[in-house]
């Protein structure tokens, strides 16, 4: 008998830890396997069947049982054994299970008490995705569960208690992060160092020079030239014409552009003032060099290529769910959309313009480039998991089900904003873990928790 196995927290971290996006995945989390186990292999249910049960732990208002211990060790031994993986001796492995499932209750019990509500619309969904991904009906998931021992309720509750404790793992964990703007600025000199890139800026200038020993009276003078030409950019002219008439420098030819270049081979004084301007910025007042008096503009930056961020082009249909057709029957439909296009029967295009119900369906179901966090996060997690021309099994969102396909992807260079905002992504995953074990062993520290010994 094919049995239900579990997706653990680590395992869900490193699949992505947007939390909506977890709650909403959790095909992943009860998934239904593959294979049947292998003849002569006993599961976890089996191997512990007949075994006496009685309580080894209370944690808070929840009990471990001898019989939930066993099983998770029986489990992690079939998997050890399919991956050729080395265990702890036997006492060890048993300590370290019970720890782990101390900690799964101390969360879900602070998770109950301080957590948002699960609506059941969401829930649906979740449990949905479950049946879906699996090629079944709700019902033929119901009756798996039953084989298997599992009550649908306890069932449901799995995944609202799983769903629950990682929203607020990720919310309690983000919390204890803190990320200064000093070490995002040293993260992305660091990146740019290790990939030898530096920030490169093109400026134009109007230059009014000031003879060198020039009188109190000349110096006045040319300051008053420069304010009146950037007072001119100012009203409205063109920064490049008012540079061609009036700056006396080598560039004004080309309205006082000097081009792009890396800014350790500018002044510092020029480097400063630009920092925080945009591109097509005007320094609000004139720059004092030994040359002169500058007016200043910003024409464009390249932050170099230290940070990217990954595109994906992808293409899907989308079939919405109504009281004439159910999410079960919609990936039905859709098990069958898949089967023909790889069979050549049919091109993704042509059924997503024939099938699919929202405004992609002209383009053949293209949704053109987006960049993360453009589409919903249960959506989003699917098609980051695909290969190249990958298809997705059905997936359950809130607009409908989903067949997904992914068509292209690459690689494009940030702006300072979204450079910044990865660096501190980055920052903030570096920490998670410790982070994490931090907010287990307080929650631990207040919580009850009562260790029992075998009945004799």
């Amino acid at each position: 008998m094919t049995e239900l196995s579990s997706f653990g927290v680590a395992d869900v971290r490193r699949a992505g830890r947007a939390a909506f996006a977890v709650a909403l995945c959790l095909c992943s989390f009860i998934a239904l396997a593959q294979t049947a186990p292998a003849a002569g292999t006993r599961t976890a249910a089996a191997a512990v069947a007949g075994t006496a049960d009685y309580i080894v732990a209370v944690v808070n208002q929840e009990l471990v049982t001898n019989a939930e211990l066993q099983g998770r060790v029986v489990r992690i031994r079939e998997e050890a054994e399919r991956n050729k993986t080395a265990l702890p001796p036997a006492a060890e492995l048993r300590k370290q299970v019970l720890d782990a499932l101390i900690d799964e209750r101390v969360q879900v019990t602070n998770a109950r008490e301080t957590g948002p509500k699960i609506d059941e619309a969401e829930l649906d969904r979740a449990v949905m995705n479950v049946a879906v991904q699996n090629q079944m009906t709700l019902a033929q998931l119901r009756a798996r569960l039953q084989q298997q021992g599992l009550a649908y309720s306890t069932f449901r509750n799995n995944v609202r208690d799983q769903i629950l404790t990682e929203r607020v793992r990720e919310r309690e964990v983000n919390l204890r992060i803190r990320i200064g703007g000093d070490e995002v600025d040293a993260l992305i000199e660091k990146r740019r160092a290790a990939v030898g890139t530096a920030v490169q800026v093109n400026i134009a200038q109007i230059l009014v020079t000031v003879p060198e020993g020039a009188t109190e009276d000349q110096v006045a003078q040319r300051r008053a030239r420069a304010e009146a030409a950037l007072a001119r950019v100012k009203s409205g002219e063109s920064f490049e014409a008012v540079a061609r008439e009036v700056s006396e420098d080598a560039n004004k030819a080309q309205g006082g552009v000097i081009g792009l270049r890396p800014v350790d081979r500018l002044p510092d004084l020029f480097v400063e003032v630009v920092r925080n301007m945009k591109p097509g910025d005007v320094a609000p007042a004139l720059l004092r060099s030994g040359a002169g008096f500058h007016a200043i503009k910003l024409v464009e930056r390249n932050n170099g290529a230290a940070f990217t961020v990954q595109q994906t082009r992808a293409r899907h249909i989308l079939l919405r769910v109504s009281p004439q057709l159910t999410a079960q029957a919609a990936g039905q439909r859709l098990i069958e959309f898949k089967r023909q296009i790889q069979s050549g029967a049919k091109t993704f295009e042509q059924l997503a313009r024939e099938n699919s119900e929202d405004g992609s369906a002209a383009q053949g179901g293209d949704l053109g480039w987006t960049a993360p966090g453009t589409f919903v996060p249960e959506f989003e997690v699917a098609m980051n998991a695909l290969p190249l021309n990958g298809m997705s099994e059905p997936l359950v969102s809130r607009f409908g089900v989903h067949l997904i396909q992914v068509m292209e992807r690459r690689q494009v260079a940030l702006d300072l904003k979204q450079q910044r905002e990865q660096a501190r992504n980055v920052l903030r995953e570096q920490r998670f873990e410790e982070a994490y074990l931090d907010w287990v062993r307080d929650l631990r520290a207040r919580a009850y928790i009562e260790m029992r010994e075998a009945p004799q």
